[in-house]
């Protein structure tokens, strides 16, 4: 009785200490995730040290004369060598499924991971609508995140903002969207019973930045410390399920916010070649979990795929065309994505843009690629032209006595050439001005203090330098003639711009003089006939960009 009393009271420690270990670690019971194997051993470790303890104990108490059989000394420690032995043989399946699941043995495999067709750029991206590209990297939406939250006088003493800030398209903008979290350990005892009552919303295009309150709070967050963690509370739904590393925060086209949870898919042996075989979309307010198909996932959802898995696929597919020994020896035809990559608003879904340079390390592109973080889609799109470094080098040079600083590109369509668009920021992460370099001839730079300044400075560099048919990516070019009814000198923002009416319209044109090859309107008065062309505005001024 007393021995099954022992026995039952090792039994229950050991159930404890196991479920301690899953209430933390969270380990999915799935023979493809590394933290299963690593479980395994521990318990095996554990059970085989108890159980020698158990022999040393027996052996002491039972006061056993030390000269023994050989026999009997064996039989005691079968279970200590039958648990080394599982022990062993745990580390060794672990190990030959890390190798057998490598691209070593793999590569053709890897490499077709992902499906990648060549595409034509000015078909797939029409000119450029500032309205709908994010002006701003994360870097800045943290800053505009932190300064709305320090207006909220209600909120700021107990939560701060999360640094999530997920870039999505909300009803057809950029936006960067993530949850407010609890500001410590006292202040989540405070308030965890009540919930998180806010997220953040970033126009990435307008720089508007709103704290959006809930009527029904966020109970299931990143930020909470038991069972309304959102990991746990996934684990204890989806015992089996090994969820990616990152999941994202997301909102659905009526601002309920949601977590968008990827389930990771291994096609390759025990532990290789890592996709996504399903996603599970969970209600941040209630909780509730809905599991989908990858290819059947809500099209509102924009982030399925992160940019990280989609960059790394693509190195598969570049690196191992000639399999595994070429990407280390010969090299030959092995292609890799740059450094960085930036987001890119595409027919409502969200796509990954990064250069495509050779493995050796030079300094240019041989072509870029889109990947959908949505569906997996990737277009191609063979353009040689400078990488990215050198761009954003190349525009920091223009402004180097100011020590601005570029952030990673956007690549535009201006004028069916393709162009990086950057910001530079000042020491203090604000941004000051804005870029525009050529991509083909990354020498070609223009800068401007607003967008549109930009533009207006890159598209003129285009035409010195012979690019025909230049077009406006906002506006479209019109050419009317007339008398001039009234025109005046007006100083903005410290140039000096001419303001002109005709008589046969009513629209009003603005006339920068800072533009040399319109300094000539200073020889005209009212009454004489003009020719402009300027580029359509629906309201306001019209901007003139020739006048003869």
């Amino acid at each position: 009785m007393k021995k099954i009393t022992k026995k039952i009271i090792w039994l229950a420690l050991l159930l404890f200490i196991a479920g301690i270990y899953y209430y933390v670690a969270l380990p999915p019971v799935n023979i493809h995730a590394a933290g299963f194997w690593m479980a395994l051993g521990l318990l095996i470790a554990f059970l085989t040290i108890i159980h020698a303890v158990t022999q040393l104990r027996k052996r002491s108490n039972d006061n056993i004369v030390p000269i023994q059989t050989k026999e009997k000394m064996l039989k005691e420690m079968k279970g200590v060598k039958l648990g080394a032995g599982l022990f062993i043989l745990v580390l060794l399946v672990f190990a030959a499924g890390n190798l057998l699941s490598s691209p070593i043995i793999n590569a053709d495999k890897y490499q077709k991971l992902l499906d990648v067709k060549e595409s034509d750029f000015t078909e797939d991206i029409q000119q450029t609508n500032y309205n709908t590209i994010p002006l701003l990297d994360k870097d800045s939406a943290e800053l505009l995140g932190n300064r709305k939250m320090g207006s909220m006088v209600d909120m700021v003493s107990q939560f701060e903002v999360g640094s999530d800030y997920t870039q999505i398209n909300y009803k057809d903008t950029p936006v960067r969207v993530t949850p407010l979290v609890y500001a410590n350990e006292i202040k989540w005892l405070t308030n965890q019973k009540a919930g998180i009552p806010a997220y953040i919303r970033i126009d990435m295009a307008t720089q508007n930045t709103e704290c959006v309150k809930l009527d029904k709070t966020i109970k299931y967050s990143k930020a909470e410390y038991f069972n309304r963690n959102i990991y746990r509370h996934l684990r204890f739904h989806y015992p089996t399920y090994i969820f990616d590393d990152q999941i994202f925060f997301e909102i659905d086209d009526e601002g309920t916010p949601y977590w968008v949870c990827p389930v990771k898919k291994f096609n390759i042996g025990l532990f290789g070649g890592q996709t996504v075989g399903s996603v599970v979309l969970c209600n941040a307010v209630t909780g509730e979990c809905t599991d989908y198909p990858v290819d059947q996932v809500p099209t509102w959802i924009d982030k399925v795929y992160s940019a990280e898995l989609l960059t790394e696929l693509y190195n598969y597919y570049g690196i191992y065309k000639h399999g595994f020994f070429n990407s280390i020896l010969g090299q030959k035809d092995c292609l890799k994505a740059t450094n960085g990559y930036n987001y890119i608003a595409l027919d409502d879904d969200v796509w990954v843009y990064t250069g495509v340079t050779s493995v050796s390390g030079d300094q240019s592109n041989v072509g870029f690629v889109l990947m959908n973080q949505r569906t997996m889609e990737t277009k191609y799109y063979k353009i040689e032209g400078a990488i990215e470094d050198s761009a954003m080098s190349s525009a920091e040079g223009q402004v180097q006595n100011l020590g601005y600083r570029a952030t990673f590109p956007l690549l535009l369509n201006i004028s069916d050439q393709p162009t990086y668009f950057m910001a530079l920021k000042d020491g203090a992460g604000l941004v000051k001005k804005y870029a525009m370099v050529n991509v083909q001839k990354y020498q070609w730079v223009a800068i401007g203090d607003t967008v549109k300044e930009c533009e207006k400075a890159y598209v003129t560099l285009l035409t010195t330098n012979g690019i025909s048919e230049v077009k406006d990516s906002n506006n479209i070019y019109e050419t009317v003639s007339g008398k001039i009814a009234a025109i005046a000198p007006v100083v903005v923002e410290g140039n000096t711009h001419y303001y002109v009416a005709l008589e046969n319209t009513d629209l009003m044109f603005d006339v920068d003089l800072s533009d040399e090859k319109l300094i000539g309107i200073i020889r005209y008065q009212a009454g004489d006939t003009i020719q402009i062309t300027y580029a359509a505005e629906e309201s306001g001024l019209q901007t003139v960009t020739e006048i003869r």
